[in-house]
Parts: C-alpha cells; sequence; structure tokens
C-alpha cells in the first residue's frame, strides 16, 4: 500500500520546470491582484502596499506547486468537471494556505520582540495565540482581496487543467 502511494505521489509531483514557471506565473498573478486591489482602495502608504502584495506573491508561488500535486492525486483519470472541482479545490486551498501561512510567519515576526524566553510555556502560548490570530485576521482581512480577480484567475487555472490531457 506504501509503495502504490508513494508512486502515485511521484507521479503526481510537477516536473521542476513546470513546477518553477507556475510557481512564478501563479505567484506573480496572486501579487498583481493584491497590489491592484489594494492601490483601488487607495491604500497608503505605497511601500506598506508592495510588501502585502509581496506577501500574496510568494504565498501564491508556494501553493502552486503543492495545489498542482493535490490536483493530480484528486483527479486521476476522472471526467471533466471532476478534473475541474479538483483543480479549484487543490489551488484554492494551496494558496489560502500558503498565503495564510506566509502572513502568520511575517505577523510572528513582528510580535517576538515582546514574547518571552524561547520554548518556555509562555513563549509556546504566545506563538499559539499570535499565530491564530494572525491566521484569524487574514480569514476575515485578507480573503476579499482575492476578489474578484484572484477568484477569476483561479477559474480560468481550473479549466486549462480540466481540459489539459493527461
Amino acid at each position: 500500500m506504501g509503495d502504490r502511494l508513494s508512486a502515485a505521489l511521484w507521479r503526481a509531483l510537477p516536473s521542476p520546470s513546470h513546477a518553477v514557471f507556475g510557481a512564478l506565473l501563479w505567484g506573480a498573478l496572486m501579487g498583481a491582484n493584491a497590489f491592484l486591489f489594494l492601490w483601488l482602495a487607495d491604500w497608503r502608504p505605497v511601500s506598506q502596499l508592495a510588501g502585502l502584495a509581496g506577501i500574496f506573491a510568494l504565498g501564491g508561488a508556494i501553493g502552486f506547486p503543492a495545489g498542482h500535486t493535490a490536483c493530480r492525486l484528486l483527479s486521476r483519470h476522472e471526467r471533466t468537471e471532476t478534473r475541474f472541482a479538483a483543480a479549484f479545490l487543490a489551488f484554492a486551498t494551496a494558496t489560502l494556505g500558503a498565503t495564510a501561512m506566509v502572513y502568520a510567519l511575517q505577523y510572528r515576526a513582528y510580535y517576538a520582540q515582546w514574547h518571552g524566553p524561547l520554548f518556555s510555556l509562555r513563549w509556546i502560548l504566545e506563538f499559539v495565540f499570535t499565530t491564530a490570530g494572525a491566521l484569524y485576521q487574514f480569514a476575515v482581512l485578507g480573503l476579499r482581496i482575492y476578489f474578484p480577480w484572484g477568484f477569476a484567475a483561479l477559474f480560468a487555472l481550473s479549466l486549462y487543467y480540466a481540459a489539459k490531457p493527461r
């Protein structure tokens, strides 16, 4: 059973060139989407806008290879509709999860200066609750940045993965 799962995972991984190209393109699209959303919302100062767009770009770049792999694992030899649904779910989950984690790491890095000694009970509690607070803040404030253009890009990527032959 373990060998079959390992072989399926190995087949689902993107080629290095596909992973790099896809990560760069998907990351650039997610970063541009965030930049455009925040710029149209009249976000000030622009330096913070670029930094936040960078978080979304990095999240998209990290999420692409994971989304590709999950999509391939979920939609082996299935109908077009199933491949579309698998791609939509896989890329949405991977992109949102990676972006949320990058955001949480940045959030945690900022607040670490006020946290207790490393690996103490106080530090562990502060780490857990700071990360949970960052994930909550991302869910409440960050998800809306993906609409409408990030959602449209996700839809187009899912159509591409649904239509392309295995």
